[in-house]
């Protein structure tokens, strides 16, 4: 079930991550598919919190001259130092420093053109990217590679690390953060993760994007064999660092969910097709309790935490929907909505004497059922 987030980090790692979503989606519409990635830089620019000190000052100023002769050697013009210096009121020998400066810490492919008598870039898709950090955002990039471990079981892992080394490197010598927060003194637990193939990964990736029919073999949760399944698949989700896929399963004649990590020989038949108007994946699994059914019925679940739990119980947030009520005698109730009634009996039977179940009645019997069912086993020994 849902768990309390560290809010302050967690939306300052959004941002960062709009960011590079904002800026990689407008590097994929700007520049063909087989020329070069460009490049890009994130300068940090630390400021005391009441003066800047002239090495800063100066720091913003190189900055902007040298965005200026970025715009204007990727238009075409080929400036030379002569060009530059007049344009921005500055030294030649300024202009040259800038350069080397370009070269050395953008990595910025330029070239002198003799027929021309001014500077090219050798790349045409290169371009210098700024981005500006907070120094709180610019923790949340550091903090970020340790946070990969959530998704170590799957091919984004080396991606994300890509452009977490891409990120670091460009950011050079410009900042610094105090790593108090990324040595040994703090550890990163994640949840135990099934192995996930690259290629099913991938393919299922991919079939949701183009909307491509693909068969695979499967094992459900109950079995120990492999069955053949065709399916279109129409939404992707991950729980927890789980995955899965929502799709309509030919075999079964309706709406299914499948874990990645229980699918192999994944491959496309061919065949395209077209998601329903009316599918919402809302439908089928709950955002706050996870993916276990797929059922559409929502149940009004009613749990009584113990007086001995009653501070765990009344600081989390279970679900959206919830309401917390505190009783006289200690004990707490917290009424929540979901359709999924599996992955709320395990978790109440996970706590044992501490968690009471009032409602629903089909919850109320599947628990009891489960618990005799463990009377009978542990009664043998």
């Amino acid at each position: 079930m849902g768990s309390l987030k560290t809010y302050g980090v967690f939306q300052k790692t959004r941002r960062v991550l709009k960011i590079l979503g904002v800026f990689l989606s407008k590097t994929r519409r700007e520049f063909p598919p087989n020329s070069p990635i460009p490049r890009y830089t994130i300068p940090m620019e630390q400021t005391p919190p009441q003066t800047k000190s002239p090495l800063v000052r100066q720091q913003k100023v190189v900055l902007r001259r040298i965005r200026a002769i970025d715009a204007e050697i990727r238009s075409g013009s080929y400036p030379n130092t002569n060009d530059l210096a007049k344009k921005l009121e500055v030294g030649v020998r300024t202009i040259s420093r800038d350069l080397d400066e370009m070269r050395l810490f953008y990595n910025a492919p330029i070239a002198f053109d003799r027929s021309k008598n001014g500077y090219y870039y050798t790349e045409n898709s290169f371009y210098i990217k700024d981005i500006s950090l907070s120094e709180g955002e610019l923790f949340s990039v550091a903090l970020f590679e340790r946070l990969l471990s959530g998704y170590r079981n799957t091919p984004l892992e080396t991606h994300l690390r890509s452009v977490f080394r891409k990120i670091a490197e460009s950011l050079g010598e410009r900042a610094t953060i105090d790593t108090m927060y990324l040595d040994d003194s703090v550890t990163y637990i994640s949840e135990p993760l099934a192995q996930i193939d690259a290629e099913v990964f991938n393919t299922v990736f991919s079939a949701v994007r183009q909307s491509k029919e693909i068969t695979f073999e499967y094992r459900p949760l109950q079995k120990q064999t492999y069955m053949t399944r065709t399916v279109k698949p129409y939404h992707i989700v991950c729980q927890k660092g789980s995955w899965y896929v929502i799709g309509l399963d030919d075999y079964k004649n309706g709406i299914r969910i499948f874990a990645f990590s229980r699918i192999k020989n994944a491959a496309f038949t061919g065949n395209a097709f077209s998601i329903p108007e009316d599918f919402d994946w809302r439908d089928y699994i709950d955002a706050d309790i996870g993916v276990w059914a797929s059922a559409k019925k929502p149940y009004k679940i009613h749990l009584r935490f113990s007086a001995e739990i009653a501070t765990f119980a009344s600081e989390h947030i279970w679900s959206r929907t919830q309401t917390i009520t505190q009783n006289d005698d200690g004990t707490v109730d917290v009424v929540f909505e979901t359709t999924q009634l599996p992955e709320v009996q395990r978790w109440v039977l996970g706590q044992g004497h501490t968690v009471e179940v009032l409602e629903p009645t089909e919850l109320i019997e599947a628990v009891r059922k489960e618990l005799e069912t463990m009377t009978t086993m542990y009664g043998k020994r």
